[in-house]
């Protein structure tokens, strides 16, 4: 806290000035006086927003007054506001809220501002803002000071972030965006959004580490959900045609630029749909979305020009590998996945089953060289416990992975719906978990006991939200699309 504003705050409260008032009534906003000039001149409005900037010159002031649509100025002059409310403006500092209600007029310098009736401070800022600075020199050329781009710090003080950077807001406005199209289309479809738990009994739908607390009550372990997948898939045995979530999911994991161990995907699961249909859907889908966005279904991302125009690119995973290493490994060992891995100087665990290693040499040697919209198609069926096999090619699946930029941003199958399979494909992941494997998936009774009351052929998808909106924003870490990612305890030795 300031010691400077302190006092302030002290004096404003001796002359009987609220600094944490109760409401003002705002009636526009920057954005809408700036683009209705020549409706609104001369007409009084109220505005408020954050002071940054101010310009004083004895009895007169102009001031820069930031809101959600961006600055606008105000002018104020002792004469109009009196001596009280000059009074008031002489305690105000950079980063206090306050409003305004006067005239709109254009300044001899053409700049579009408010002249100021009344003054109302809305909320006393205590702390000084790191305020940006910028200078212009005789060619045009702007030099920055002072900016507020410490990652670390911006990630942890977020909300000083978004008042200091506002082009930081736009990336949470396009987020927003992002989201509110995908439920609109796939409400528009008659698809039902529904809620499944976040604390589950046993965790399923994906193969990671899960968090695990307790619960007193009823005296039994309980684990943050890592995939919302089974609980979507027993309503479409229940008899919902298309079913949806939102969801938070929870891996306990490590974190880097694309991994955070809490994050955003939507599932969505269709009856009598099959995993081609699924592809076209979702290739449509995300075209719409980058329009919706940013107005084209290109966009940029960092040296790259991505277009995500339908149709995209089929690739399998095999093929991918044999076209990225050299090596065809459709058919082979366990063993002889090892010597391939060894061979790609790739580090392999030994307790890892075949599946994994095929995922760690996909993800090393190949992911990273797709930069645009490609489906990954037909894995194998040690990798995808969860995914109907392959109507024509023995030891694959229905399943696809989409992946751009180098990162896969959604995972699709035609669903496994046969019991008796699933039964299988659930022991085999026990006896990797029994070999050391703890991202293997858990056996759900349960869930086996839907499947044998019968479920249509059905596709389902899971599109991480964050991965998406990395791309469609051309940011380069998972933090810089979450509000507020985790991070280490402020002051740590780990920091």
């Amino acid at each position: 806290m300031d010691e400077v504003r302190r006092e302030k705050l002290d004096k404003l409260i001796e002359l009987g000035i609220n600094p944490y008032p109760y409401k003002f009534d705002r009636t526009h906003l920057s954005e809408d006086i700036k683009a209705n000039f020549e409706a609104v001149e001369g007409q009084t409005v109220s505005i408020a927003g954050r002071l940054m900037a101010n310009r004083g010159m004895g009895k007169a002031a102009f001031l820069d007054l930031q809101d959600p649509a961006g600055r606008i100025q105000g002018f104020l002059r002792q004469n109009d506001l009196g001596e009280e409310g000059f009074a008031l403006y002489k305690l105000l500092d950079i980063g206090d809220i306050v409003g305004i209600t006067g005239e709109v007029f254009r300044t001899k310098t053409g700049e579009i501002s408010v002249k100021a009736q009344t003054l109302v401070l809305l909320s006393k800022s205590l702390r000084p803002l790191p305020i940006v600075k910028e200078k212009e020199d005789e060619s045009g050329e702007k030099t920055v000071f002072d900016a507020f781009a410490d990652k670390e710090l911006r990630y942890r003080q977020r909300y000083v972030d978004l008042v200091v950077n506002p082009e930081v807001r736009e990336v949470f406005v396009k987020r927003s965006a992002i989201i509110g199209e995908i439920r609109r289309q796939f409400a528009d479809n008659g698809w039902l959004e529904v809620e499944t738990p976040i604390l589950q009994p046993i965790y399923g739908g994906a193969s990671a580490r899960p968090f695990k607390t307790h619960h007193n009550a009823l005296d039994m372990p309980l684990y943050l959900r890592i995939a919302n997948e089974l609980y979507l898939k027993r309503l479409i045995v229940g008899g919902f045609d298309g079913v949806f979530e939102f969801a938070k999911d929870f891996r306990n994991e490590g974190m880097s630029r694309f991994h955070n161990p809490e994050f955003t995907q939507v599932e969505l699961y269709v009856a009598y749909k099959d995993y081609h249909w699924m592809m076209e859907m979702t290739e449509n889908l995300i075209a719409a979305v980058a329009q919706r966005v940013n107005g084209s279904t290109k966009t940029v991302f960092g040296e790259h020009e991505v277009d995500f125009k339908p149709p995209w690119p089929r690739l399998s995973i095999y093929g991918g590998i044999e076209k990225y290493t050299g090596k065809n490994l459709a058919n082979a060992s366990e063993a002889e996945l090892f010597a391939a891995a060894k061979d790609l100087h790739l580090p392999v665990d030994k307790t890892w089953g075949p599946g994994k290693i095929v995922d760690e040499i996909f993800g090393e040697f190949v992911e990273p060289k797709l930069i645009q919209p490609t489906f990954i198609v037909d894995h194998p069926v040690f990798l995808s416990p969860l995914a109907k096999k392959h109507r024509s090619e023995a030891g694959l699946v229905e399943r696809f992975e989409a992946v751009v930029c180098g990162k896969e941003i959604a995972n699709a199958f035609s669903e496994l719906n046969d019991p008796l399979d699933q039964r299988e494909r659930f022991e085999a992941q026990v006896a990797l978990r029994e070999q050391g494997d703890d991202e293997a998936q858990m056996l759900d009774d349960d869930y086996l006991r839907a499947l044998e009351y019968g479920m249509p052929p059905t596709a389902g998808i899971g599109i991480g939200i964050d991965r998406l909106t990395m791309v469609l924003t051309n940011q380069h870490s998972i933090r810089d699309v979450l509000l507020f990612p985790h991070m280490r305890p402020e002051g740590s030795d780990k920091e």
